[in-house]
């Protein structure tokens, strides 16, 4: 005969805990990260939180492709190259601005590598080990460490986004592994980080500061409070220096007049340039970043005219634009040597499987 279990006559309730019975509250069950780091101390102190703050012109470089949609790793050392010589002292490798977002982790950790390899000597590499899953987050970012970059820029999870203590917690599991940027950008990501959670954040001796897209009002807000923040607006950058505290930018339209950006981050107050830049910068982000950048490079022979999908290159109309802008500017403030064109349609490569 089977046996029968015996069960209690306790009467419980569905989750098995016995009525009127007092049930702890559950404790945030975060497991602390005992894990080994993936770089040594020396290259962990190579670089400090102090370094990063201190930088004032951090250009977020362009990818360029090869018409199969690899990198063209040629015209990248070259872009880089002519930041270094026109005084920028950061580069975020891998950003938006980048097209990090349409690179396999494989790539991405690559070309940090290699602009560590080549130019780390001479620029602060920034390399964008975000995401909006921590454990890919937790791992870019010890292999971005691991290959030599000096500093990280973290994104709030987007998309699958989370509560605020799930934010804090999110950017407490990459922290404690180097200096790090925080990225704050409602446009893209759905959800703004609240001072709070910055406030709560810069305990941390690894927190180097915010790139604030939220305005002016913001980033006077965190520099009141002596925490370092760059402007994440080309437009509002000079009154970001110079009227609300901030550090410096992180700059999109450096990319094409790195000089000019040199000298309204370190020049001094100078509302005249400011003003010559704005229809520049207004062209450059009619369409979301990169598309502006990408065929605008490409319009100066910097890079090749191709795109990897989902984007595509500006209108004619808004291409011709662009040719005089340059003219009004001037083609020798500008990044490249050929003579600023108009290129056609069929000039553009358009890669949809790279």
């Amino acid at each position: 005969m089977a046996m029968l279990k015996s069960y209690s006559s306790v009467c419980t309730t569905r989750t098995g805990f016995p009525r009127n019975s007092y049930r702890k509250p559950i404790q945030a069950a975060v497991v602390p990260s005992f894990h080994l780091p993936m770089r040594s101390f020396e290259m962990k102190n190579r670089t400090s939180t102090e370094d990063i703050k201190s930088l004032r012109l951090i250009t977020a470089i362009k990818t360029p492709y090869l018409p199969d949609g690899r990198f063209d790793l040629e015209a990248y050392d070259d872009m880089v190259n002519i930041q270094i010589l026109n005084g920028a002292e950061g580069v975020i490798v891998g950003g938006t601005t980048g097209e990090g977002q349409l690179m396999s982790w494989d790539e991405h950790i690559m070309l940090i590598g290699h602009t560590v390899n080549c130019f780390g000597s001479k620029i602060k590499v920034i390399g964008n080990t975000g995401s909006n899953s921590t454990r890919e987050a937790i791992h870019a970012t010890e292999q971005g460490f691991a290959v030599g970059m000096h500093a990280a820029l973290h994104i709030n999870p987007y998309y699958g986004k989370t509560s605020l203590d799930g934010m804090v917690f999110h950017f407490d599991s990459v922290l404690s592994m180097g200096p790090t940027i925080i990225y704050n950008v409602p446009s893209r990501t759905g959800q703004d980080i609240p001072p709070h959670v910055i406030q709560t954040l810069a305990q941390s001796v690894s927190l180097a500061g915010v790139k604030e897209c939220i305005g002016n009002d913001r980033i006077k807000h965190y520099t009141d409070q002596g925490i370092s923040v760059w402007s994440g607006n080309d437009d509002q950058c000079h009154d970001a220096r110079w009227g609300f505290g901030a550090t410096g930018v992180i700059s999109v339209v450096s990319n094409l007049v790195p000089g000019f950006m040199r000298e309204l981050m370190f020049g001094g107050n100078n509302p005249t340039l400011n003003a010559k830049l704005l229809p520049l910068i207004n062209w450059l982000f009619h369409e979301p970043n990169p598309i502006g950048l990408n065929t605008a490079l490409a319009q100066l022979g910097v890079v090749r005219p191709v795109f990897r999908l989902p984007y595509v290159s500006l209108p004619v109309e808004k291409r011709i634009e662009f040719v005089n802008l340059v003219k009004n500017i001037g083609r020798e403030h500008f990044v490249g040597e050929k003579d600023v064109e108009v290129l056609d349609d069929n000039d553009f490569t358009i890669v949809s499987r790279y």
